[in-house]
């Protein structure tokens, strides 16, 4: 495990609205900014879709970091938030991505990813508008977006880049472009400084016990099936999400404005491969007693799901303009979550003997 924060505050140089900071991606950037004693992190999140609170433990009680539980799409909250807090960017994560809703009601993705993403850029350019000149300079509004709005990639095609064209297949797919388009619409008709970013599949400690990864570290440990939709021959680019916070903080503060970044960890796999991987790992790591080896828990289910096959991100912008590169391989990225889910069942463990 890496080594804990620690945070020495000084007065703030510049403080950053996180919205959708509770949230797996989030968090790990609201804990890299709030590293930095000069900077001041206010997190605005609803709590609809939030990790443990454990993943900001370490940020919670320090004078530089300040959460505020509300709505993207209360736009009063949100200029209010950022009158009082002098904020001078924006480190925009929020959005929905469940797909439920009942007869007769708009799907909350499209809610909250087009109109809570209007209602941000509109509270963010009054805001902006107001600064002194020197704020006004150095303010951003950076829009985090996701490669799905690429579509799907056969195999052997090219990995997208910043001039790839919009073919989202998916619905929320769909509404994450046309936040996008509202975000450049903002930037060429009112100035508002913005830039974007288009990132590859990420995973990390405190990730949902739902996704992929987290849920077969999980079943591998318990010694249960683990599961693969159809073949398991979905391809994504996997980025560790301490290298994913790094690379949005690299956008923020040296992207330059009206542009689009894509950040990929050149780390392409396709599901089963990331499983077995986990499972062999698991193996090395702590062997099971009977002797048996955890691939075969491996279990392929039937596949409803209308997935895309590929995402693929090519990285070389950020990497050549702004210097970012991950620095965490998958290999060590899967064994540092396998530790920590063998950590929590430990004290898991702990708690349920003492009592």
């Amino acid at each position: 495990m890496r080594v804990p924060i620690k945070i020495t505050y000084t007065p703030p140089e510049r403080t950053i609205l996180v919205t959708g900071g509770a949230g797996f991606v989030g968090s790990a950037v609201c804990r890299l900014l709030a590293s930095n004693g000069s900077m001041r992190v206010v997190n605005l999140d609803s709590l609809v879709d939030s990790v443990d609170s454990a993943a900001l433990a370490v940020p919670a009680d320090q004078p530089n970091y300040r959460f505020v539980e509300g709505d993207i799409l209360d736009r009063a909250l949100v200029s209010q938030v950022m009158a009082e807090e002098s904020v001078d960017g924006v480190i925009h994560l929020a959005a929905e991505g469940r797909a439920d809703r009942n007869p007769g009601e708009m799907p909350p993705f499209i809610d909250t990813n087009v109109g809570g993403t209007f209602q941000l850029l509109e509270a963010s350019l009054e805001h902006w508008r107001n600064l002194l000149p020197d704020a006004r300079a150095r303010f951003r509004f950076h829009h985090v977006s996701t490669n799905a709005v690429f579509g799907d990639r056969s195999a052997g095609s090219i990995a997208v880049d910043e001039n790839a064209p919009y073919r989202p297949s998916a619905p929320i797919a769909a509404a994450r472009a046309a936040a996008d388009h509202l975000v450049r619409a903002w930037h060429t008709s009112f100035g508002l400084p913005v830039v974007l970013s288009h990132a590859s599949a990420g995973y990390g400690p405190w990730q949902k016990p739902g996704k992929l990864i987290p849920h077969a570290v999980i079943n591998a440990i318990e010694g249960i099936r683990v599961p693969v939709y159809g073949a398991g021959s979905e391809v994504r680019d996997w980025l560790h999400v301490e290298d994913y916070a790094r690379a949005l903080q690299a956008v923020f503060f040296h992207g330059h404005a009206g542009e689009s970044y894509s950040i990929g960890g050149r780390e392409e796999h396709n599901n089963l491969a990331v499983v077995a991987t986990i499972c062999d790992l698991l193996d090395r790591i702590e062997p099971r007693a009977d002797g048996r080896k955890r691939r075969s828990l491996i279990t392929f289910l039937q596949d409803r799901r209308a997935a895309d096959r590929r995402h693929a991100v090519d990285p070389t912008r950020i990497e050549r303009e702004l210097g970012w590169r991950p620095e965490i391989s998958f290999v060590e990225g899967l064994t540092e979550v396998i530790d920590d889910y063998r950590d929590r069942a430990r004290v898991e463990m702990g708690r349920a003997a003492a009592g």
